[in-house]
């Protein structure tokens, strides 16, 4: 049975096909939009559709055998309920007239958020997609904290590297200058003694100079005397 078939079915129950085809696009269409919101539709006697999740895995190329990685992914998924089975599988009469699925208890078909049947097994499964959810994001967020606290250690390190290299640069700065500054005083009073040093022996050969002259001026009188003397002895003597 296609779909204008049924189409055609439901007409003969509702007697109209236009509102047969009106209806059956609405069932559908809101179906569909449930389970891709990731609502599950339960119908009770008929089934439960659902959004499943389907976790990355390898699988294998039916022509070739190849080994294939097949990437996470969601597929709707139909369990039928027991009293359809039982009526595909001949446990049950399926009825000559009327529905041939157990009718919803009285009160479930109250609207929920989305507009199917809250009943209160999707209620559970509801919880029990948000508890998985939440255990899903619980080591993300726990990863995350710990990668935030990596990342401020490793900042606080390269900090503080980063401080001592500056202070060695700093230090080592110093000291060039300081040694500098030594070895330009230690030339200063190299040069200072040296000068000191050739002044003191530039004035002690001044002092010898001078007592050198002034024992020659005192000598040359002496010798003139003792010259005088001689000639008048040599001429007394004649």
């Amino acid at each position: 049975m296609n779909k204008a078939q049924l189409v055609e079915a439901v007409a003969e129950q509702l007697g109209g096909r236009k509102a047969a085809a009106e209806a059956v696009d609405a069932v559908l269409d809101t179906m569909v939009r449930a389970v891709v919101a990731g609502d599950r539709v339960s119908v009770t006697g008929f089934g439960t559709f659902e959004k499943v999740e389907r976790s990355a895995r390898f699988a294998r190329n039916p022509q070739t055998g190849e080994k294939v990685k097949v990437k996470k992914t969601s597929v709707p998924r139909f369990r039928p309920g027991q009293g359809f089975k039982d009526l595909v599988s001949g446990s049950k009469k399926l009825p000559k007239e009327g529905p041939s699925v157990k009718k919803a208890p009285k009160g479930s078909l109250t609207p929920g958020k989305s507009g199917v049947a809250a009943t209160p097994a999707a209620k559970r499964a509801a919880t029990k997609r948000a508890a998985t959810a939440a255990a899903a994001a619980a080591p993300a967020k726990k990863a995350a904290a710990k990668k935030a606290t990596t990342t401020a250690a490793a900042k606080k390190t390269t900090a503080t590297a980063t401080k001592k290299t500056a202070a060695a640069a700093k230090k080592a700065t110093t000291t060039a200058a300081a040694k500098k500054t030594t070895a330009t005083a230690t030339k200063k009073t190299a040069a200072a003694a040296k000068k000191a040093t050739t002044t003191a022996a530039a004035k002690k050969t001044t002092a010898t100079a001078k007592k050198a002259t002034a024992t020659a001026k005192k000598t040359a009188p002496a010798k003139k005397t003792a010259t005088r003397k001689t000639t008048a002895r040599k001429t007394s003597a004649k």
